[in-house]
């Protein structure tokens, strides 16, 4: 997770959401990762994403957010710290957690009063999983084809997806355990080694 500073809105219009989106498939294309989930808000952006080598995603996200940073000081003429420090991170299993936490991520603009549901929200993965339409951005969740035997089927009940309350309990603001201290920001490597182990 990435926020604007000072909680400030990163994001006015429509053609900023796809810009931003242009950087994502433009930088992964360097720096290859397995994207499962995203979702644009005014403020932050979220994604849920499988990397092969820490560095490389820290570097990815060094660039899209220089990146988008000039385009939106040409555009506004934004002065000072644009960006709320580095992005955020939060190693997660790959287990029943792993597809509701995606799913969780596709709802904020619902959690936020942006939308009254999720598929009305232009700038995240849901339409991918609840409504079949193509995105080249995406690699599909590791537990989405266990929902049915055809599209109709995993459309259907990713739309009706429950989520469970220690997924939204790991989300919460006040939940040091979900997003770590300014140490932990740094180790993603190590962050994901721990998780291995756990298993």
């Amino acid at each position: 997770m990435t926020r604007g500073n000072n909680k400030n809105k990163v994001f006015k219009c429509d053609d900023d959401f796809r810009y931003y989106l242009g950087l994502i498939s433009r930088f992964k294309a360097e720096h290859p990762f397995d994207l499962y989930h995203y979702c644009l808000m005014p403020t932050h952006v979220h994604q849920q994403v499988r990397i092969q080598k820490a560095e490389d995603f820290s570097v990815f996200m060094k660039k899209i957010n220089l990146a988008y940073f000039h385009y939106y000081r040409r555009r506004y003429g934004w002065v000072g710290h644009f960006w709320q420090d580095r992005f955020k991170s939060q190693a997660v299993g790959k287990d029943n957690y792993f597809i509701q936490c995606g799913k969780y991520i596709e709802l904020n603009p619902v959690r936020k009063g942006l939308t009254s549901s999720p598929e009305d929200w232009s700038y995240s993965s849901f339409q991918f999983y609840a409504k079949g339409q193509p995105n080249n951005l995406l690699t599909p969740d590791l537990f989405y084809s266990e929902f049915g035997k055809n599209s109709k089927e995993r459309q259907v009940k990713y739309s009706n997806l429950v989520i469970e309350s220690a997924v939204e309990d790991s989300y919460s603001e006040n939940t040091k355990k979900a997003w770590g201290g300014s140490y932990q920001r740094y180790k993603e490597q190590e962050k994901v080694a721990r998780k291995e182990k756990e298993k």
